[in-house]
């Protein structure tokens, strides 16, 4: 099937308060590059093509938005309406390249945010230019939502090493990143409190991919294996129990590009709903003039303006200097996510059979926007920390 003519998918988003011009200027670079560029690169091999993007992207000059301004990057901190307008514009396109791109962000973000000026310079640049991937190791097979439960210990080995033990599973990127930052169980203090941040290079020994995860949207995702893996101390990130404190204020910054990326997915449902609508011959006119599908289409169009003002409020707000955004945030990835499994069940609806057709875009959407309503905290836990946090205010 032939690229799909996607100008003016966004509407009228960027002429909302939330952006500057430079958002725009952004937003239509990486557009016309996105459109340009995402249709040529490989699509068979997953690693393969995780591995082409990055360094498209990288060659591309887009990667700058993950990195801080000190290291080649476009501002000073990590901009988060930025990063949402790139999951936004690459979701709508390429559901790899989403995802390629999320990654060096959230695979670096906790550097950002707490590594050390040195680690920073070692590692920046190299994601900044596509040329290092990166990758996030949070989850174990019984600590996915529940952090606290996490196993990994990481102990004293020598007066500058700890040892790694445990396993990590969902860990995208792996077996194709260049390093993880492994959260492990330092002993500090009892459950979240206990955990630490650790920077570990993909060659270190002792560190194995154990398993390749297959999913039904088809992404880089492995089990990670750790057995007496010695890492120096001064790869820790942020200071000893820290770790929690680490990956909340990562996830503060990029839990509303999960948001975005839902964004990106509905759009591109809607577009493809309305062209096949107004295309789709039957009963002596067209699909698009039966009343039903005028509801769903406006359904559909109502949910997704109400995902993207949540997601670039959460973005606008964080951006503006808040310390934390963890309610807006939630809020803004909830209603995206099951906002967007919505739009685009109606557009497989609507398509009929075609819907459910391997190689038709609405069927590839379909499989792309289920994993986003469990991953980086499952709409359920976001239900708790919005409720937790509204009984705290109101207390």
């Amino acid at each position: 099937m032939g690229a799909a003519n996607l100008d003016g998918i966004l509407g009228d988003t960027l002429d909302w308060p939330f952006f500057e011009d430079r958002h725009r200027r952004f937003a239509e670079e990486l557009s016309a590059w996105a459109d340009a560029t995402l249709p040529g690169l490989p699509h068979d091999d997953v690693d393969a093509a995780c591995r082409a993007r990055v360094r498209a992207l990288g060659e591309g000059g887009f990667l700058r938005a993950v990195v801080p301004e000190a290291f080649g990057g476009l501002t000073a901190a990590l901009d988060v309406r930025t990063l949402c307008l790139a999951r936004e514009i690459l979701a709508a396109r390429d559901g790899l390249a989403d995802f390629s791109f999320a990654m060096q962000g959230l695979g670096t973000g906790a550097i950002t945010v707490a590594g050390s000026d040195a680690m920073k310079q070692r590692i920046l640049p190299g994601v900044r230019e596509g040329a290092r991937i990166a990758a996030f190791a949070l989850s174990e097979k019984e600590a996915g939502s529940d952090v606290a439960a996490m196993a990994t210990t990481a102990t004293p080995d020598g007066n500058d090493h700890v040892r790694i033990d445990g396993e990590k599973s969902w860990i995208s990127n792996g077996g194709i990143a260049d390093h993880y930052v492994v959260f492990a169980r330092t002993g500090e203090a009892p459950g979240a409190r206990g955990l630490s941040a650790f920077l570990v290079e993909a060659d270190t020994p002792g560190l194995s991919v154990t398993e390749r995860i297959e999913v039904i949207a088809p992404h880089p995702l492995a089990t990670l294996r750790f057995e007496g893996c010695r890492v120096p101390v001064e790869n820790r990130i942020g200071g000893p129990g820290e770790g929690f404190k680490v990956a909340m204020a990562t996830l503060d910054i990029f839990r509303s590009t999960v948001g975005a990326a839902a964004l990106g997915f509905a759009r591109r449902a809607l577009h493809e709903t309305i062209s096949h609508a107004n295309s789709r011959k039957l009963f002596g006119g067209t699909l698009g003039d039966l009343q039903l599908s005028q509801a769903a289409i406006a359904d559909s169009a109502a949910q997704v303006d109400a995902a993207a003002l949540l997601v670039y409020r959460a973005a606008w707000t964080k951006d503006r200097g808040a310390a934390r955004v963890t309610r807006e945030a939630a809020l803004a990835k909830l209603v995206a996510t099951e906002n967007a499994q919505a739009v685009i069940d109606r557009a497989v609806q609507i398509h009929g059979g075609l819907g459910v057709t391997k190689g038709v875009k609405v069927e590839e959407l379909y499989r792309e926007i289920r994993a986003l309503r469990i991953y980086e905290g499952a709409s359920e836990v976001q239900k708790i920390v919005i409720a937790r946090d509204l009984l705290k205010a109101k207390s």
